[in-house]
């Protein structure tokens, strides 16, 4: 499957800095629940920023459906409207009196018609299950509803590529579960959705496929093989889920046959008794 957005020989170094990222080739097919891993500092921020247009690549080229974007005011218009980044911290992002507010901002932007930015606005606040928040006032929101609100105004933009930073982060077992509900209506809406992120847990139950950055570069795979590695776990500084070693153990004492997928879930576990 050709990629919808690709890096090509990139590399990047930060002012005075040795290179964070050099020589990556990484691409993100239409459709996929994509998942990024590694330890801090080992560039996940920096290869989201290359992707999304905030950072400009040292080396290489950064493609979308084919074409080097260029990084102009054209070039990075048309990426923005493809490929939406929502940051870790909703505070670093949200900056409007009031949601709907926020919401709208990107859409207008883009010089859509007000019928159009209503819409766009309406179908992100429904998608994130805000609506009651519309009015609210940003500053008033709790942590999750901001999480939401941030991830509201990307949708807007009715991007092809959503790319979340640590999204999960901060929130409790239940604010996880619904915005985990809210990633798969997205995706069954059709938005290729990519989740940075240290659970390892939550990675191999939620993606298709899996990036992990190492000192030695960026392995891509399907998530439950990249993820069932324990050496290549080591090396980008990240602990087994418990999926992989628990299928193993299984599959070793005779209870799980080779040919039958292994629990992602603990519930998933407790049926097979």
């Amino acid at each position: 499957m050709n990629p919808l957005v690709e890096l090509a020989g990139a590399g990047y170094a930060y002012e005075d800095g040795p290179e964070v990222l050099s020589g990556v080739d990484f691409g993100i097919a239409e459709g996929r629940a994509l998942v990024l891993l590694g330890r801090n500092g080992s560039g996940k921020t920096t290869l989201m920023r290359l992707l999304s247009g905030g950072l400009r690549p040292g080396s290489g080229t950064l493609r979308l459906d084919g074409a080097v974007v260029t990084h102009d005011r054209a070039g990075l218009t048309r990426l923005r409207r493809a490929v939406q980044l929502v940051v870790q911290d909703p505070d670093d992002q949200l900056f409007a009196a009031s949601v709907e507010q926020d919401v709208s901002f990107g859409p207008m932007n883009m010089g859509l018609e007000p019928g159009e930015v209503r819409d766009r606005v309406d179908s992100a606040l429904a998608a994130l299950d805000i609506t009651a928040l519309r009015d609210r006032p940003t500053h008033l929101l709790s942590y999750g509803q901001r999480k939401r609100a941030a991830i509201a105004g990307a949708v807007a933009m009715a991007p092809r590529v959503l790319i979340l930073d640590e999204p999960t982060a901060g929130l409790d077992p239940d604010g996880q579960e619904r915005l985990l509900d809210v990633l798969a209506g997205l995706r069954t809406a059709g938005t290729t959705v990519v989740m940075a992120t240290h659970d390892v847990d939550l990675a191999v139950r939620w993606a298709d496929e899996a990036a992990v950055l190492t000192p030695t570069g960026v392995r891509v795979g399907p998530a439950g093989e990249l993820l069932s590695d324990p050496a290549l776990l080591a090396s980008a500084g990240l602990r087994q889920a418990w999926s992989p070693a628990v299928t193993a153990l299984l599959r070793a004492h005779g209870l799980l046959a080779p040919d039958v997928p292994g629990p992602r879930t603990p519930e998933a576990l407790a049926a097979l008794r």
